[in-house]
């Protein structure tokens, strides 16, 4: 049926090696941009998982006495090797998940800028001590949990991982990651180029496959800790079973970001910045918007909107969506809006791609007169789509933007700084921009929502996450028999 594989089956990657996964499960991976068949994916069971984790294990005595200060050279030669083979690596991406290369390029730069933080770690992790009393002294440090693992999604296929490898990695930990089974091959070029790096054996280790697999991590007894970066409805039950079964996790679910834009917003710099931020990555990314909340007479920002969509064409500077079910699912929901009397303002429903007739695409989308009780208006979209609301005041656009469950991230676009001022101590969300679409805050500053976007403490990404990667050991010293003892001693 799909002819010719251009690539190899999927193998796990244990203790340094590519191994072969037996199982009569195999699913068929295709790109979703021109539907070219890429390779197969068996999916692994507990007894593959067994066999990551016993390798984790038995790297982690001597990477976690390994110095942090040695551990973190291999990031920097591996930093370098993310540069050498950026093209590369962005043009696989692409080929996985549908992406345009350019946007893929941005996404190893984001991966290189990661990696740089967690080169940094030895002066963020220095510990402390104090002399407490005569000849006794306290001190604390920070030291790995063990073996921890990583399950991660589709739509971001080398970033997503790389907020969590560099970091929990140079921290001492041994890693088991569980890549999208949507998007089975970057992960494994990253393999290569950590063990290029000299990443020793067991360090870091792949096992692929779908929800079995990620029920099996969740209750492993040898694996210390979890981060999951996928859907809410997900990211709740991994949270459940992982918390369940009494050791960390950090969930990170989806989103329903909101822009509120003014009418003294900079036109052009709004429309363009809108647009960008609704269509980039084909809207698959948690931090897109997928709701414009219009404060006050916008139309003139609108129609800036409408004619930068319509600059957005299938297949060259906009992506595919990553299957056929989820195209199909943007698409009703465009119907649906528009049997409910929303208005369709640029419609990129029923689109075919001349050379990719076989791709998955979804045309940027403007939707003028939703209404807030709309399912377009309250659920992850996940494609190219922004709806608008349209509101007379500022109270009632934060009303909108407050009342949904999720909250990862919101936007005020206006040259009014109060009214900026008065949206970022208002809006409900972990991440908030001015006159930006995209506020994803830059290394160190760590990423991560608020309220049904994330499930569990801390961040997981910058200087938050060494929290979730590490514990605290104590430790009090006293070396002068002859001062006695007291109170502190």
């Amino acid at each position: 049926m799909f002819g010719y594989m251009k690539y190899n089956r999927v193998k796990n990657f244990i203790n340094g090696n590519f191994t072969s996964i037996n199982s009569e499960k195999i699913l068929t991976i295709t790109s979703p941009a021109d539907g070219t068949f890429l390779t197969q994916l068996p999916c692994s069971n507990s007894s593959d998982l067994d066999e990551a984790v016993n390798a984790a294990k038995a790297a982690f005595p001597s990477w976690s006495k390994t110095p942090i200060k040695e551990r973190v050279q291999v990031f920097f030669r591996y930093k370098f090797l993310l540069e050498k083979h950026l093209q590369e690596l962005a043009t696989l991406g692409s080929e996985e998940n549908g992406k345009t290369v350019s946007e893929s390029i941005a996404e190893i730069e984001k991966c290189i800028e990661l990696t740089e933080f967690a080169c940094s770690l030895p002066q963020l992790v220095t510990g402390e001590t104090l002399e407490v009393s005569r000849g006794v002294e306290c001190r604390i440090e920070r030291v790995p949990l063990g073996v921890v693992a990583s399950i991660v999604p589709f739509n971001f296929p080398t970033m997503v991982p790389n907020w969590t490898i560099p970091n929990a990695i140079a921290l001492g930990n041994c890693m088991i990651i569980k890549p999208s089974e949507k998007v089975p091959l970057s992960i494994g070029r990253i393999a290569e180029l950590l063990k290029e790096a000299g990443l020793p054996d067991g360090v870091f280790n792949i096992v692929h496959g779908d929800a079995e697999i990620v029920n099996a991590i969740c209750d492993h007894a040898g694996i210390e800790a979890v981060s999951f970066v996928g859907s809410t409805k997900a990211a709740q039950m991994v949270y459940r079973r992982v918390t369940q079964n009494l050791k960390r996790c950090l969930a990170l679910g989806g989103a329903k970001n909101h822009l509120l834009v003014l009418p003294d917003a900079a036109p052009d710099m709004t429309a363009q910045n809108v647009t960008a931020s609704m269509s980039g990555c084909a809207g698959q990314r948690c931090m897109a918007a997928s709701t414009m909340v219009g404060v006050g007479p916008v139309n003139h920002i609108i129609d800036k909107i409408c004619m930068e969509a319509r600059k957005l064409v299938p297949g060259e500077n906009l992506g595919a969506i990553i299957n056929k079910a989820s195209q199909e699912r943007i698409e009703r929901y465009i119907t649906e809006a528009e049997q409910q009397g929303a208005a369709i303002l640029v419609d990129g429903r029923n689109i075919s791609v001349p050379g990719k007739e076989n791709g998955t695409y979804v045309g940027a989308t403007v939707i003028d007169y939703v209404r807030p009780d709309m399912a377009i208006a309250k659920e992850e979209i996940f494609g190219p789509v922004i709806c608008i609301i349209r509101t007379n005041t500022i109270d009632e656009a934060l009303a909108i933007e407050n009342a949904n469950p999720y909250g990862n991230a919101a936007s005020v676009f206006t040259q009014n700084g109060g009214a900026a001022r008065y949206v970022i101590e208002k809006a409900s969300a972990g991440m908030i921009g001015v006159n930006i679409g995209v506020p994803v805050p830059r290394e160190p500053f760590s990423f991560g929502g608020w309220n049904e976007s994330k499930f569990g403490v801390g961040d997981i990404t910058g200087k938050s996450s060494i929290e979730f990667w590490t514990k605290l050991k104590k430790s009090t010293t006293k070396w002068n028999p002859e001062a006695g003892v007291n109170w502190m001693t």
